[in-house]
């Protein structure tokens, strides 16, 4: 079958062409190694205190161990490489996702707002993120996992052309 021709000066959908800082690993990481000692912590502790259920509280402990640090090490270097996106003087694009890939495009004529978030680890990596508000039902468009100074340069520069683009940001 053959492709559809564009439309003279329409784009085509492409992927969007920035990847996040490699920091961003590193903070994803954290995460899940957060989430593995407390998902895997808690029935070690309670079977290392309770002898009779002792059996069937540290196999699963450590089997939600195993895993969480498979996760650890494996998950957050897939997302890295799935991860992408891009600002334009038309959109803000940000793609996430391999088995369910999410495709978001925010017009700069719909941006209501623009702010930037570091939350304890992201702080510890130096990384921030960016937080692109429209009227859409979906929500926010996040681009997280950014060099911190990028954010803010890019949380700048999102406010300049926002400002320059008529609209009205419903």
């Amino acid at each position: 079958m053959a492709a559809e021709p564009v439309a003279e000066g329409a784009q085509r959908l492409r992927p969007p062409n920035n990847t996040l800082n490699e920091r961003a690993i590193g903070w994803w990481r954290a995460q899940w190694l957060a989430l593995t000692v407390v998902v895997a912590g808690i029935p070690a502790v309670l079977g290392a205190l309770i002898a009779p259920a002792r059996a069937w509280l540290l196999v699963p402990a450590a089997v939600l161990a195993v895993l969480g640090l498979l996760c650890t090490a494996l998950i957050p270097v897939w997302w890295f490489r799935v991860h992408r996106w891009e600002v334009t003087e038309e959109a803000v694009y940000v793609r996430t996702g391999f088995f369910w890939q999410e495709w978001r495009i925010a017009p700069m004529s719909r941006i209501q707002t623009v702010d930037t978030v570091r939350g304890p680890l992201e702080q510890l990596f130096r990384l921030a993120t960016v937080i692109v508000t429209t009227a859409s039902s979906k929500g926010a468009v996040h681009i997280e996992g950014l060099d911190h100074e990028l954010a803010a340069e890019l949380a700048e520069r999102l406010t300049r052309i926002t400002e320059a683009t008529p609209g009205d940001a419903t």
